[in-house]
């Protein structure tokens, strides 16, 4: 594939191929860890989970009310019943329901064996140590029977699966206390570069501030994750072998950024020829063309670009559902959605394009998306703005307004 817009003569990966080799390539983590259950959300269940009880483990109320036999109705006729007790959740009725009778019973409260009806107290009228029952009473409802939810032995949930909170609360629910969970994947990152400063340090003639790093600890800020911040190192060979080296002895994964373009001083391709294997370095997105993925000893390697957005575009559609596979998660697939473009795009063919938008909705449903302005793979503000990304196909040369797009959510607390 090549891009009509670069001078470069070689193919170009697309992302597709991309993601095959890696996930090809890769092989999930096998060793796991057990965890308590409050400590378990967000983690990877590397065992399947059962039911040790039946939940309800006891035939219990579905509502405030009063519990009788269904024996007691006689169609079209109105009947009362003495009321000799009362079910509390928690405080279970001791005596034995006859003939006649009822109990007052609260949601939750154990119901008798005698039982098999629940009347809501709204429905009646209580006269002292009498429950009168109204003529179109039914029996058999509101009752919560034995196992009804969850019966002991049966798949609670499977491996793997990313716990969440409905799932803490179904296996609380069962009595599980701990979970055996996948392992945490070790990463390490760091950015290259003479014209990187640290914050808090002024800036210099030709120079900036690193943002990629502070990115990335974001996008990493994961419990399936360990992150290691190796801060920046700047275009010396030899020290930049070095901390390959170092990374690749204690990490599963390292990521750099820049450094893996073709200029003098881009010399990620060459280390990483040199101590280990490239698997590819050039593929057909834009941004993030000059993308390095291989491996040093059994350690993973991505080389992203230099450029900030390229940064983010790359770890969210190659690095993310690497890290992901690695920790042996289910694969998911992005939710796509389609829209009417309200801004004229500039594209050339050639490269898969992701440009920052923004959506909107109407009241009817319908989507919208607009550019958040400049697409430079420097500029962050428009990335900052924007909650989704304009997603262009390889062969597309430019949308104008009124036509249809495909766009991508970018993930974003806003959407939860």
């Amino acid at each position: 594939m090549i891009d009509l817009c670069s001078q470069e003569s070689s193919p170009m990966l697309p992302i597709e191929d991309a993601l095959a080799r890696i996930k090809n390539t890769i092989h999930p983590l096998k060793a796991s860890e057990t965890v308590l259950l409050k400590d378990a959300l967000g983690r990877i269940l590397s065992e399947a989970v059962y039911a040790p009880i039946n939940s309800p483990n006891e035939t219990n109320s579905a509502m405030d009310g009063y519990a009788f036999s269904s024996a007691e109705i006689t169609k079209g006729r109105e009947f009362s019943l003495n009321l000799i007790g009362t079910s509390w959740a928690g405080r279970p009725f001791k005596g034995v329901l006859q003939a006649g009778q009822c109990i007052r019973v609260f949601t939750g409260a154990v119901v008798p064996s005698e039982a098999d009806s629940i009347i809501m107290q709204e429905h009646v009228e209580s006269d002292g140590q009498w429950i009168h029952f109204p003529i179109d009473t039914i029996g058999g409802q509101h009752i919560r029977e034995v196992g009804e939810d969850m019966r002991q032995g049966c798949l609670l949930l499977a491996s793997p699966k990313k716990l969440n909170a409905i799932d803490l609360g179904l296996l609380a629910s069962a009595g599980v206390c701990e979970v055996s969970v996948n392992r945490p994947v070790k990463i390490a990152f760091f950015s290259t570069g003479d014209e990187l400063t640290e914050l808090g340090k002024p800036l210099f003639s030709g120079q900036i501030y690193d943002s990629n790093r502070y990115a990335l600890h974001g996008l990493l800020n994961d419990i399936n994750y360990i992150a290691t911040d190796m801060g920046v190192i700047g275009d010396d060979k030899q020290l930049l072998e070095e901390r390959f080296i170092e990374a690749a002895k204690n990490h599963d994964v390292f990521i750099t950024t820049g450094g893996v373009s073709v200029g003098e001083a881009d010399y990620v391709k060459e280390i990483l020829s040199r101590c280990g294997e490239v698997n590819f370095w050039k593929i057909a997105i834009k941004p993030g063309k000059p993308l390095a993925f291989g491996k040093i000893g059994d350690c993973y390697f991505f080389g992203l670009p230099g450029n900030p957005v390229a940064v983010i575009v790359t770890f969210q559609y190659i690095v993310s559902p690497a890290l992901k596979h690695l920790l042996g998660a289910t694969e998911t697939k992005t939710i796509k959605l389609a829209a009417i473009c309200t801004s004229t795009l500039k594209k050339a063919p050639g490269r898969q394009e992701y440009q920052r938008g923004i959506l909107t909705q109407d009241a009817v449903g319908n989507f919208f998306v607009a550019s958040s302005g400049k697409q430079g793979s420097n500029i962050m503000k428009s990335l900052s703005e924007a909650n989704c990304y304009i997603v262009l196909p390889v062969a597309c040369e430019g949308i104008q307004a009124g036509e249809r797009v495909m766009i991508d959510l970018i993930p974003s607390d806003e959407w939860i």
